[in-house]
């Protein structure tokens, strides 16, 4: 009786030692957290006129790279991208993009997120809050949202995005069932998906930033999808 309590009770002992440090652990992360020249650019947005017929592009440094002007022949377009942000960043400076109740809005958001360990339900519940919010402020808008696209570690040079892989993948699930109503998904990130899973070298400069070729691919997926009539 002895020796199977005390088998019993070493038992109980590994799991305790094992499973405490998994409930101890805690991921940090910052949700106050903005880009240097986030206020900067914030302020420049605002003083920009504003239009109806504006298609408004949204999101981080993926969309700040290019000027969809030029890339879709758009004088519609409006770059809101800012190089760094995140979601709450997005959330934050989005009743100005509202207020202006453009045409098309496309938003890109989130591998940021990912890579300062915002949790990946948070990141959903900010999308969430971003269509609702888009809906109610400006009805008439069609909102368009993208997967998130895939990243090349072998670059090496923005580690913190890399090995997330299934987060990435999480999101993109749940993204596509975001579309209904006023709601498109565009399903980029297939598109630039190599036989390895990952960003195409081909179409990027460091692993996470597309080159030229990369936003011609992106051109080619808006304009052949029909997204800009």
């Amino acid at each position: 009786m002895k020796t199977k309590f005390s088998n019993a009770a070493a038992l109980l002992g590994l799991i305790f030692v094992f499973a405490l440090p998994l409930h101890a652990q805690e991921i940090k992360y910052d949700t106050t957290y903005r880009p240097a020249r986030y206020k900067e650019l914030v302020t420049k947005f605002k003083a920009d006129r504003r239009s109806k017929k504006d298609i408004v592009f949204l999101g981080n440094s993926i969309t700040a790279g290019t000027d969809w002007g030029k890339l879709l022949n758009l004088p519609e377009a409006k770059n809101r991208g800012i190089s760094g942000d995140i979601t709450f960043g997005v959330l934050e400076r989005l009743d100005d993009v509202i207020y202006g109740k453009p045409s098309k809005i496309f938003i890109l958001i989130g591998i940021n997120d990912i890579s300062r360990n915002i949790p990946d339900s948070i990141i959903l519940r900010n999308y969430k809050t971003m269509i609702s919010r888009i809906r109610k402020g400006a009805k008439r808008t069609e909102i368009f949202f993208y997967t998130l696209l895939p990243v090349n570690s072998s670059f090496g040079k923005f580690k913190n995005h890399y090995g997330k892989d299934e987060h990435i993948l999480w999101l993109n699930e749940q993204i596509r069932m975001l579309e209904a109503g006023k709601v498109k998904v565009i399903d980029l990130y297939p598109k630039f998906l190599d036989p390895n899973n990952h960003l195409m070298e081909n179409l990027t400069k460091d692993g996470l930033h597309l080159n030229e070729e990369g936003y011609q691919v992106w051109a080619g997926i808006l304009k052949n999808g029909g997204y800009l009539k």
